[in-house]
């Protein structure tokens, strides 16, 4: 395709759709433009900034027809950070556009007829996440702390985030400007030197409960004892103070090794009446009221009398599969990454569930195992990365044909792929369900209930 327009063409167009980092779409003669902080319905006079072979990029100097949806952001560094994408679109436009995505990836890359149900959102869809990954860096010789802006590690300096909880704004706030007294250099990506790298903030709904880690370049550590005053001035219900090691040259936040610097090794939460003893490395869920509201949709779909047995594949520390267990016969988890399997044991005997097995490995190798070894059945669970579920356990999942299949999905996209799969494999999907986990942010989580076709 030749592009229809060139590099610093200003032009009007009306916006069609939006991407999922929040762009608005417009096409001339078929080729799309992506226009950042336009929305649906909205007429605009637009500058091109730059033209590929099959889309281009534009920015707006004008909107002339505004949508109906759209608002003021809130945030005062919403237009740099790339935490929200979707601020200046009302609530209520959020939930009305992510039902839209969820229906025209079904039928677009599922090609498939399924109802799918308005989005579940938010009463109040703001301080939702209950887990902070703050970077901190430098800015001459002044310490900054904030959130990366879109698609680089810059960061951007701030005080406040409208969707974390009270207690990061406390470490943003307060933490920050104490550090060059405390002696502590927040470390700086390009010299390669400094000491703290990031502060990760995890805060239980049902207890209140708060840790604090502290990812540092070295083990050694000599303003660790002022550092955990400070931040139990800071935050008072503050149970748990960590710190963990990093000292490798790379963007992945954690490192391997992690000390206990004050307090206790885990924070405890609730999600329904399921308690989650959660570590500093653990994956949880970060909108935990959401988080209620899919797996009591993943139950509904289970549809469990007692009677049955569920297998979890790609289970975590044990969320959905303990919430199954309270309902079912006997439920198998199957889990790649090891500690999360230790964590779904410890979280299965905190809550007395002794009808629950788990094991770390692939899913894809370790459930055809077990049902060569007599281990069947009769409801899957799958709750896969982003990249979807394994070619190869999708193939164990057709032929070994379980009753009912609950699928959630953290992209849409995907899953549409993957219920295209298991249709032409003999199963049938009855519903998917949308849930706002993400509010202001281009992600939407689904669930999917799909049934063996007679």
């Amino acid at each position: 395709m030749t592009a229809p327009v060139k590099k610093n063409d200003r032009l009007t167009v009306d916006i069609e759709d939006l991407t999922h980092d929040g762009a608005g779409v417009a096409k001339i003669n078929g080729y799309p433009l992506f226009v950042q902080g336009a929305l649906p319905d909205e007429r605009v006079e637009i500058h091109v900034l730059k033209t590929l072979k099959n889309y281009g990029f534009a920015k707006i100097i004008n909107i002339e027809i505004p949508s109906p949806d759209r608002v003021d952001a809130t945030c005062p560094v919403y237009d740099q950070c790339g935490g929200c994408q979707l601020q200046h679109l009302s609530y209520a436009g959020q939930l009305k556009w992510k039902e839209k995505m969820v229906r025209d990836v079904m039928e677009r890359i599922g090609k498939i007829d399924v109802p799918v149900l308005p989005v579940k959102g938010m009463e109040n869809p703001w301080n939702y996440r209950n887990k902070a990954q703050i970077p901190f860096g430098v800015n001459g010789e002044a310490p900054i702390a904030g959130f990366y802006k879109t698609k680089s590690h810059a960061i951007v300096d701030t005080e406040r985030c409208l969707i974390q909880t009270p207690e990061a704004d406390a470490i943003l706030e307060g933490l920050k400007p104490q550090l060059w007294k405390l002696g502590i250099k927040p470390y700086n990506e390009e010299t390669k030197q400094g000491m703290l790298r990031h502060v990760v903030v995890r805060k239980a709904r049902a207890t209140e409960e708060v840790m604090v880690v502290l990812v540092t370049k070295k083990r050694k550590f000599p303003q660790a004892e002022e550092a955990v005053a400070l931040i139990r001035k800071l935050i008072p219900n503050v149970k748990s103070i960590m710190q963990n090691i990093n000292g490798e040259n790379t963007n992945v936040i954690f490192g391997n090794e992690t000390i206990n610097l004050w307090g206790q090794d885990t924070i405890e939460d609730h999600i329904g009446d399921v308690r989650f003893e959660i570590s500093a490395r653990s994956f949880y869920q970060v909108n935990p009221i959401q988080t209620e509201v899919l797996y009591k949709q993943a139950l509904d779909y289970a549809n469990l009398t007692g009677e049955e047995t569920v297998i979890d594949a790609y289970c975590g520390i044990g969320t959905i599969s303990l919430f199954m267990a309270k309902k079912a016969k006997f439920v198998m988890g199957v889990e790649i990454v090891p500690q999360a399997i230790e964590d779904a044991k410890r979280n299965a005997k905190l809550n007395c569930l002794d009808n629950t097995y788990f094991e770390a490995g692939p899913a894809e190798e370790v459930i055809p195992r077990w049902y060569k070894e007599g281990k069947t059945a009769d409801v899957l669970m799958v709750d896969p990365p982003r990249k979807g579920c394994d070619e190869a356990l999708l193939k164990t999942i057709l032929e070994q044909r379980p009753k009912r299949i609950v699928y959630v999905s953290c992209n849409p996209s995907t899953l549409a792929r993957d219920l295209r799969i298991l249709e032409d494999g003999g199963y049938k999907t009855k519903e998917v369900q949308p849930v706002d986990m993400f509010p202001h942010t281009g992600h939407c989580e689904c669930c999917a209930w799909l049934e063996l076709a007679d």
